[in-house]
């Protein structure tokens, strides 16, 4: 609910402030006194578009700001989406410097006009001059139905259950999406795969198989160098390690005497058994060498197939290959599972859906049962309004598949006319038409729904006497549940009010203009104003008690 309004430097208003409290809130006033200038105030704070040119004094900007209780509107997940700091204390604030330039805020930190608009609409039901009734709404039909068919918490289960069909259908897209993908790239991706398996690839092997290529490569060459060495070393008359057998047996004497030279021998007596070592590897390294040229077309083709592929994958390892093979089986096997998981998730969208339509159905049940009484009641208490011939039908158009709302699409139909064509209410109903509808059917549902702050421009205009009468009996049922604030020219519905404001006209202090002022009447003050709009300014003594009867009743 709006608690207060307070505005400065905006059109004819210097600076006011409203406090507004649960309730039926009346504003009367002289027309042109500014009553529409202060919803036009009010709009700004709710999204509307601002402009440079309203300012009272054009050198000083304008803020508007309204404080709101918040606490039964369920808009914490609002204020979390948009990166909002909740309260239940909201202060909605809106700035228009003299440039034109605006600004908006909701609890201090600044925003744009469509949260400002999303915020604002779920806060006032502003009706008729800014056009943002309710009761146009599909949404909001389906809505009043439901709060008639007392089934809100079937309501609420079967959209908590359509947001997880919702869910797995952006899943399933996805999944089809990625299968119709991997159709395309399976084929592919199953030949590489099949080429790294025929390729059988082992860590190591390519440096194993580059070092028996240029053994094979050079046999001749290699059993002809090692076994010439294994000769000059071992065999040759002045043989290498018989020249070196020999001057260790000389030195054998002298280094028995000496440790530093026993060290020299030692390290000799090494250097002689590793030549004769080396010597013994030469000659079998040179036996096991063979001229093979069938075994070395068959290493050939394997470090060309190697090569190929590290070429091919832009890599230089074997280990990367083995690394690259594995992650191409990944992806084929992760296209292997989409077919399972589609084919589970379709599973659970058909269990979803059909717990949806049966869940709908009801809902339809309860819509269509409710309807009919709906309907009869609305064109009843129009006819009171000075309707009489006004009609009201609940048309329902059952769709094809669950909707975010059940299995109806559902529209009012209208009528205002003896005769007239059943219309949308857009389309069929004037302004104050609509707003006389809009106040019987929310009336209707009232105790059943929670609504925001309901704000009704003349709902009264061109009704009197009996019908204005019974307009205030009907917002003082629905203020009984909700905040109700009327501007209007009746003293019938001014009489109802639990607080009377009064919009009136004054000298600036310093004479050159005149500007807007509000003020709350007291119980004297309220008789006399409506004792003046059922006669004339100064009210007959007869107005007088006629306004005290009013009041009293």
């Amino acid at each position: 609910m709006i608690q207060r309004l307070h505005i400065r430097n905006y059109a004819i208003i210097e600076e006011l402030q409203l406090d507004f409290a649960e309730g039926l809130s009346i504003i009367t006033g002289e027309t042109g006194a500014g009553k529409s200038i202060v919803l036009g105030a009010l709009s700004l704070i709710l999204g509307g578009r601002a402009d440079g040119k309203t300012l009272f004094e054009t050198d000083k900007k304008c803020i508007i700001e309204g404080r709101f209780n918040i606490s039964a509107y369920n808009l914490k997940d609002f204020f979390e989406e948009q990166d909002l700091d909740y309260d239940t204390d909201l202060i909605i604030r809106r700035e228009i410097t003299p440039s034109g330039k605006s600004r908006a805020f909701v609890n201090d930190t600044p925003t744009n006009l469509k949260v400002l608009q999303r915020l604002g609409s779920t806060l006032i039901d502003l009706h008729q001059q800014f056009d943002t009734l309710y009761i146009n709404n599909a949404e909001f039909q389906l809505e009043l139905l439901d709060a008639l068919a007392r089934q809100q918490d079937a309501v609420a289960g079967y959209r908590k259950q359509y947001a997880q069909l919702q869910t797995n259908r952006r899943r399933l897209n996805q999944l089809n999406e990625e299968a119709a993908q991997a159709r395309r790239e399976q084929e592919f991706l199953a030949f590489q795969v099949n080429e790294f398996d025929e390729a059988a690839l082992v860590a190591g092997e390519q440096d194993d198989l580059e070092g028996e290529r240029h053994r094979l490569s050079n046999a001749d060459e290699i059993k002809q160098l090692t076994n010439g060495v294994f000769h000059y070393l071992t065999e040759d008359d002045n043989a290498v390690t018989d020249q070196l057998m020999a001057i260790g047996q000389k030195l054998v004497p002298l280094a028995a005497g000496d440790p530093k030279l026993k060290d020299l021998y030692d390290r000799f007596e090494s250097l002689r058994i590793e030549l004769d070592e080396i010597a013994s590897d030469l000659e079998a390294f040179g036996d096991d060498t063979e001229v093979n040229p069938e075994r070395l077309e068959e290493v050939e083709a394997r470090l060309n197939l190697i090569y190929r592929l590290q070429n091919k994958h832009s890599v230089t390892s074997v280990e990367e290959l083995q690394t690259i093979s594995e992650d191409l089986s990944g992806r084929l096997g992760h296209f292997a599972d989409l077919g399972g998981e589609i084919e589970k998730l379709t599973a659970a969208q058909d269990k979803i859906t059909a717990s949806l339509r049966k869940t709908g159905a009801a809902l339809r049940k309860g819509r269509q049962k409710v309807a009919p009484q709906f309907s009869k009641q609305v064109q009843s208490q129009l006819a009171e309004l000075s309707m009489e011939n006004a009609q009201l039908v609940v048309d329902f158009q059952e769709l094809p598949e669950p909707g975010p709302h059940g299995l109806d699409e559902v529209q009012f139909l209208f009528s205002a006319n003896k005769g007239g064509r059943l219309q949308t209410i857009k389309a069929a109903a004037s302004g104050g038409e609509m707003s006389r509808l809009a106040l019987v059917t929310k009336s209707l549902v009232a105790s059943a729904m929670e609504l925001p702050t309901l704000i009704f421009d003349e709902i009264d205009a061109g009704v009197s006497g009996d019908v204005a009468q019974k307009m205030g009996k009907i917002l003082t049922d629905l203020s009984r549940h909700h905040q109700v604030v009327v501007i209007t020219h009746s003293p019938q519905v001014a009489s109802r009010a639990d607080r009377h404001y009064f919009v009136y006209k004054q000298d600036h202090e310093n004479a050159d203009r005149t500007i807007t002022k509000v003020r709350e009447l007291n119980k004297d003050e309220r008789i006399r104003s409506i004792a003046v709009m059922l006669s004339q300014n100064p009210p007959s003594e007869s107005a007088l008690e006629n306004a005290r009867e009013l009041v009293a009743g």
